[in-house]
Order: C-alpha cells, then sequence, then structure tokens
C-alpha cells in the first residue's frame, strides 16, 4: 500500500478543493496506484468495490449495447473520479470505465468512501458540484457526436486529453480514436491526416503529439470551452504539477 503525501493528493481537483482538515482524514484511506492502459477501473454490472480519483492519465466512460457496439460518453482525469455511482446510491454502474492514457490513481475502498461521504460534508458536497460537471459533459459530448463534423470533435477530444496528461504527447490508437469518436479506422486516418496536414498534431505509431495548441483550440468546436469552462466554474482551480517534480 502506498499512502500519498498531501501535495500528491491535490493534483486531484476534487481531493484539491476539500478542506485541509478533511483531505487529510481522507488520505489514510487512500491507495496511490499505477493506472495502465486498457485497464477495467469501472467493471459494467458488476459491484463496485472502489472508487479512483485520478491525478495522472485519461479513463474513458463507455456505453456498450447488447449487439457489442461501444460508444464514449465522457472522459475523466484529475479533474474527476471513477466510481461515482456508488456516491450516487448505486453499487454497480450499466458504463464501463477503462484507461485510455496511463497515469496514476488514488484509489478509496468502497466503505471507507461511503464512510467519509458520511462525515465529510464538504466532501458531498463537491461531489455534488463534479456531478453536475460531468452530466454537462456527457449531455454536451452527445450533442457534438450528432450535430458537428468529425475534425471539430476530433479537436475537441484531443484537447481534453492534451488537459489531463503531461507534456504534448500521449498513445492513441486508430481503434481507440475510432471508438472514442464513434466513426470507422478510414474516418480516424482522414481526420488525423487533416489535422496533420494543419500542422495541429503529428500523429505515428500510435502517439499523437499536439504541435499547436491555439490553432487546435481554433479547429476544435465551441463544445470544448463549454465543458472545460463548466469544470473551472464548478469545482476550485487546482494547478497540474509534476508528479516526477516531487
Amino acid at each position: 500500500m502506498s499512502i500519498p503525501s498531501l501535495r500528491i493528493a491535490r493534483f486531484n481537483r476534487i481531493l484539491g478543493a476539500l478542506p485541509r482538515a478533511a483531505l487529510e482524514r481522507i488520505i489514510p484511506d487512500l491507495d496511490l496506484k499505477p493506472l495502465k492502459m486498457r485497464q477495467v477501473v469501472q467493471p459494467r454490472g458488476r459491484p463496485l468495490e472502489q472508487v479512483v480519483f485520478p491525478v495522472a492519465g485519461v479513463a474513458s466512460m463507455v456505453s456498450m449495447g447488447d449487439s457489442g457496439d461501444s460508444v464514449e460518453v465522457a472522459t475523466i482525469g484529475c479533474e474527476g473520479m471513477v466510481g461515482l455511482p456508488l456516491f450516487l446510491g448505486g453499487k454497480s454502474a450499466a458504463v464501463e470505465v477503462f484507461i485510455q492514457v496511463p497515469g496514476e490513481g488514488l484509489h478509496l475502498p468502497t466503505a471507507a468512501f461511503e464512510g467519509h461521504v458520511e462525515h465529510e460534508p464538504s466532501l458531498t458536497r463537491t461531489l455534488l458540484l463534479y456531478t453536475q460537471a460531468l452530466l454537462t459533459q456527457i449531455a454536451q459530448c452527445s450533442a457534438c457526436n450528432c450535430h458537428h463534423p468529425v475534425v471539430e470533435r476530433c479537436a475537441r477530444w484531443l484537447l481534453q486529453t492534451h488537459d489531463r496528461v503531461e507534456g504534448d504527447e500521449f498513445p492513441l490508437t486508430h481503434d481507440f480514436l475510432g471508438l472514442m469518436l464513434g466513426v470507422r479506422r478510414a474516418s480516424v486516418t482522414e481526420t488525423a491526416r487533416a489535422l496533420q496536414e494543419r500542422e495541429l498534431i503529428r500523429y505515428h505509431r500510435g502517439v499523437i503529439t499536439v504541435l499547436d495548441r491555439d490553432g487546435l483550440e481554433e479547429a476544435a468546436c465551441e463544445c470544448y470551452q463549454l465543458i472545460s469552462g463548466e469544470f473551472d466554474r464548478l469545482l476550485v482551480r487546482v494547478a497540474h504539477r509534476r508528479l516526477a517534480s516531487l
């Protein structure tokens, strides 16, 4: 078990928004663990054994039909928490969450989480605000996928991921990006080529490099600013520092 420091815990925006005294009471129950690519951190239809507060990396919330088709409905990074159904009174989830960009997360067992929610009003208030922001993201992404061109949607998705990783590079396969955007492999290739021709990104051997952040923001639809603005409005802005600098 690896108990995090107060500084590491504050890398997550939900935990970082809590009063120091409340966070110090929660820290002994947190376990800092790596988050590996494709790792399922919220299974579908099975009892949830823990919640996870990412401090680095990105998780994808995916809705799956009986036919096996999947579509991403939200992403979760250092601003959020995996396992929200436990906070809302459920014991399992209808959607799966898996890691798409590896990193690290603070794991909190279900029983300990429920105890802290019961005794820490500040945690409850912050999680309610996060729930509102996450619902905004889910609703806006749904509208975005229906109404905006795939290039604009891809730019929005890349910006959301870039916000949650260290540096300008992150791993991303064609298959992953196709799942995230709900398009076929050929459309992924065309979209990536369009952004590369504008020198906004470089995409080589499953690695995305953001070359022009400002240009990528101009290429994205308005959904990016709306979603990120809602998280900034509802949650205390917490600087994301490099874990390696500690």
